[in-house]
């Protein structure tokens, strides 16, 4: 037993040595960055969403932590380590007024709006490595009847959508309508299957249109556009904007039937919308190009490059009288500044 106040011959011998140089030192493991929480990447995706956010509150300063709904879907997504899939209910045909549209086929606000989504899944990817994936909804049959759009060219407009998205390489982007879930049945038939099964009453609706602000700002939106898109109506104005009136609550039943109809196909998927949302809705408002009216979409106008580079929706006789006609394969595309 060694004197008390000595130290064990084994014991190490504390002594001040210089450090190593970097080099020098033994090779040892370094600690892996510690890796976000599967909220904490929710927040950053929900934040690369904001800037394109189409709103119905504007003025409201939104942040991730505002869209609860969204913010538990895709951590639900990242936690198990598969794709995030949104799904898009949109893209339903072109507007059936002339002074709106350049035809009834997708042209180049199509192409632009599905390149920007696709870049947004690229985004999305980055930060998330499995990626993301949006489902386009394409709702024309569903309603096609009450807007006065004849179903082939509804179907016309939707596999040229599909074309484009394969010729762009839009590889992130995949389409679905009403073919997909009821094949090859008449379309009447489909509209009234779906109708049966998922739509909400004409009374619901209208208690809906007077207690609820969003349902009366959706029915007044919607009423503007099938009164704008009604072309060579026999009576007079008043009896116009009744008609699209009771139109309005058919298309509103219809689209709400085509959403429970998608949620029960893809009942985990985040729900984008191209209708103005509040903050903390179910469904994430998203703008696909610029555009001075909150509502207007590539369907139901025109597109006008301007000399900054910039790309604009506007109706197609303002476009017109903006900018010169462009042609892509033969047919109108969109305009040029002058």
């Amino acid at each position: 037993m060694p004197p008390v106040g000595t130290a064990p011959v084994s014991a190490p011998i504390a002594v001040d040595t210089p450090e190593q140089p970097q080099h020098e030192r033994p090779h040892c493991e370094q600690p892996q960055p510690e890796q976000p929480s599967p909220a904490r990447l929710a927040a950053r995706i929900l934040g690369l969403l904001l800037p394109h956010r189409r709103a119905s509150d504007p003025e409201f300063d939104a942040a991730p932590e505002h869209f609860p709904f969204q913010l538990a879907q895709l951590a639900d997504f990242i936690a198990a380590g598969e794709p995030i899939v949104f799904t898009l209910p949109g893209f339903p045909c072109k507007s059936p007024n002339p002074a709106k549209v350049l035809g009834h086929l997708p042209d180049e606000g199509e192409r632009l709006s599905l390149t920007f989504l696709d870049e947004l899944c690229a985004r999305i990817g980055r930060i998330h490595p499995p990626g993301a994936r949006i489902l386009i909804c394409s709702d024309g049959h569903i309603f096609g009847d009450l807007i006065n759009v004849p179903d082939e060219h509804i179907d016309e407009y939707s596999d040229e959508l599909t074309t484009m998205i394969e010729r762009e390489g839009l590889h992130r982007l995949d389409t679905f309508d009403l073919r997909a879930v009821l094949g090859d049945l008449p379309y009447d038939e489909k509209r009234a299957r779906v109708h049966e099964r998922y739509a909400p009453t004409v009374e619901e609706l209208r208690e809906q249109v007077l207690t609820e602000q969003e349902t009366l700002r959706l029915y007044r939106g919607i009423t503007r556009f099938l009164t704008e898109d009604t072309v060579d109506f026999p009576g007079t104005r008043s009896a116009l904007q009744r008609e699209c009136r009771r139109r309005a609550y058919g298309v509103i039943q219809r689209s709400r039937a085509w959403g429970e109809l998608i949620a029960e196909q893809y009942p985990r998927a985040v729900r984008l919308s191209i209708h103005p949302q509040p903050a903390g809705a179910a469904k994430f408002g998203i703008r696909l190009l610029a555009a001075a009216d909150a509502w207007m979409t590539p369907w139901h106008s025109a597109v006008l490059h301007r000399p900054d580079g910039s790309w604009e929706l506007l109706r197609n006789e303002e476009a017109a009288r903006l900018g010169r006609p462009v042609l892509h394969a033969g047919r109108p595309s969109h305009y040029e500044s002058c």
